[in-house]
């Protein structure tokens, strides 16, 4: 009995230890503890009460080769430094700009990255109270301040960005459900402003502001019921995914002002979102514990992922993680280094990537095999990396391969429930069967990722198409996903284990719905719909790692060329170097930390 007792303890001990280093089939991820931004005394912040560390980067192309600038918010703080990464050491006790502010918090932030040079950046700050600053911390200025009376929205502002490719616009989302578009060029009224309806649909409406000059607000979104909590475009800017409280995802044509699709999710609020590189995919995170994976072009849940035991905070892509290889069947022996010889892994081979993938035509029949790589973090302080594969997207197609390595992302997908407003008058002219798809017309690459253009198969007589933006892939885990088959066998076997604040993931979860603010859309009517399938009803994915990285619960997750970054609400923003980029500072590390735990 004591002895059981005591292996109990031990592995409670080890469960919650924080995890220095994590192995991936692509190589091991080392924290940079030299690299490691907070405040300048390195205390770590009583985080009660206070709003989520953001991190924002941004490059303004400094002639030294360290363009690389970061900027944190840490309760009523704002900090702006030099970003290192993985090269040198972090030096907190030079900011280059640090604002202490009274009477509110900063919420979020975001850099323009079209007008960013050595010498001015554009950086939008948004607040408790509902305020928008618009700063440059480098030449210390404080451009203008929005909504300065709260006359637009008091509520707080949940999530601030730029319009892609715009040096003016941009949006904002509060708390109180709304979105609204500014114009830095146009002043606020003196007075609260008037709105007249331009468009309303399902769940949302459009108002335009009613003034004898053009003043701000240009246009209010009213989206949902509840907080908007955030909002991302679409790789080529045309889209809009929003996610809010009431648990939906909405994605809007942003232009047109029109409804292109839904999500629900399996309970509780949609706290974040992102898009996959090419823009075909949504993934969302929230208070079910599950990251969610919609297709744009079928408008429905692909698959669900569970990691996590606590609320989903970030979702993000990493636009560097990349296999490709041919269709025609690859048999692997031998040991896991002749696999990794076959391997191309982040951006040192983007160039021979491109070449192979610009000899191929729209008359190859083999199409070239990416997957996804996407990772996530949330309140339980566990860092989760997923494989989005090719039995997940396809599974009406027989796998050509071993399942190690999976999916074509310039592939045309079955178009079910497609709108027939995305339905191209000239099927095939843009490689996906006649449906527009967001990624597909970039016109610029993204900041900080790799562009990889693509030659997909597509149906007859279509041409080939061009992937934007840098596939994101990996292919180079251990599969991570059950098939739909394997999951209703496994789910009569036994039941789910965790009992966090998802619960138990069966047929019982009906009770909890019932229990949510009854809303528009009955969470119980929805259940079991193409808006939310049961569980059992779509893959469910199981992460390649999930690792305790943090004593309080994370924030932030971004994907760097060589390195990613985390960040939690004790005001740590960590580093952690990519297989093979750790360079010096990883020597440093090991000395300093001999100790360092190996997962």
């Amino acid at each position: 009995m004591l002895i059981s007792k005591m292996a109990a303890e031990g592995g409670g001990k080890e469960m919650n230890e924080i995890k220095t280093q994590f192995t991936t089939r692509e190589g091991v991820y080392k924290l940079l503890t030299h690299s490691e931004y907070s405040r300048p005394n390195r205390v770590p912040f009583n985080s009660q009460g206070s709003n989520p560390v953001k991190v924002s980067f941004v490059n303004v192309n400094d002639q030294s080769g360290n363009g690389d600038r970061i900027c944190f918010n840490v309760g009523r703080e704002l900090y702006f430094y030099i970003y290192k990464g993985v090269r040198k050491a972090a030096d907190l006790s030079k900011p280059i700009d640090k604002r202490i502010y009274k009477g509110t918090q900063p919420t979020c932030h975001d850099f323009n990255h079209l007008t960013a040079t050595a010498e001015s950046v554009s950086l939008l700050v948004g607040f408790t109270a509902g305020q928008v600053q618009l700063i440059d911390p480098i030449k210390k200025e404080t451009s203008k301040l929005f909504n300065e009376e709260r006359l637009i929205d008091k509520s707080r502002v949940t999530c601030v960005r730029w319009l892609p490719a715009s040096e003016n616009l941009f949006l904002v989302a509060h708390s109180s459900g709304s979105m609204y578009l500014y114009n830095v060029e146009h002043a606020c009224g003196t007075a609260a402003p008037h709105y007249q309806q331009l468009k309303q649909g399902d769940g949302y409406a459009v108002h335009t502001c009613k003034s004898k000059s053009t003043r701000n607000p240009l246009l209010r979104w009213t989206v949902g019921e509840g907080a908007l909590n955030e909002f991302a475009f679409s790789p080529d800017g045309k889209f809009l995914a929003c996610v809010s409280q009431d648990g939906f995802l909405r994605v809007f044509s942003f232009d047109a002002v029109e409804l292109h699709g839904t999500m629900k999710s399996y309970f509780g609020g949609l706290l974040c979102v992102c898009w996959s590189p090419d823009g075909k995919y949504i993934v969302a995170g929230g208070e079910d514990d599950l990251v969610t994976v919609w297709s744009f072009a079928d408008c429905r849940v692909i698959a669900r992922g569970h990691g996590h035991k606590s609320w989903v905070s970030v979702v993000s892509f990493d636009h560097y993680t990349t296999s490709i290889e041919e269709s025609e069947p690859m048999e692997f022996s031998g040991s896991d280094e002749d696999i990794q010889d076959q391997i191309h892994f982040g951006r040192d081979r983007a160039n021979s990537t491109q070449s192979r993938l610009s000899k191929r035509n729209s008359t190859d029949s083999r199409p070239v095999s990416v997957t996804y790589r996407f990772g996530s973090v949330g309140q339980d302080t566990q860092l989760c990396l997923w494989d989005l594969t090719e039995d997940i997207l396809f599974p009406h197609l027989p796998l050509s391969r071993t399942r190690t390595h999976t999916n074509v992302m310039g592939g045309s997908s079955p178009r079910i429930g497609v709108p027939n407003a995305l339905i191209s008058t000239n099927p095939g002219t843009n490689g996906n069967n006649g449906v527009t798809l967001p990624g597909n017309s970039l016109p610029a690459p993204l900041p900080r990722s790799n562009s990889l253009p693509h030659s997909a198969a597509n149906a007859a007589g279509g041409k080939g198409s061009m992937l934007a933006d840098g596939a994101v892939a990996s292919g180079v885990g251990k599969f991570a996903t059950l098939s739909l088959h394997e999951r209703k066998e496994r789910h009569h076997d036994k039941e789910h284990k965790r009992n966090h604040s998802m619960g138990h993931i069966s047929s019982k979860s009906s009770d909890k719905l019932n229990l949510l603010p009854k809303t528009k859309a009955d969470p119980a009517k929805t259940l079991g719909t193409t808006l939310c399938p049961c569980m059992e009803d779509v893959p469910l994915l199981e992460p390649l790692i999930c690792k305790k990285i943090a004593h309080e619960r994370l924030t932030v997750l971004i994907f760097l060329e060589d390195c990613l970054v985390t960040a939690c609400q004790e005001g740590f923003i960590c580093t952690w170097a990519r297989p093979g980029k750790g360079g010096l500072l990883s020597s440093q590390n090991q000395a300093s930390s001999p100790s360092g735990t190996v997962v």
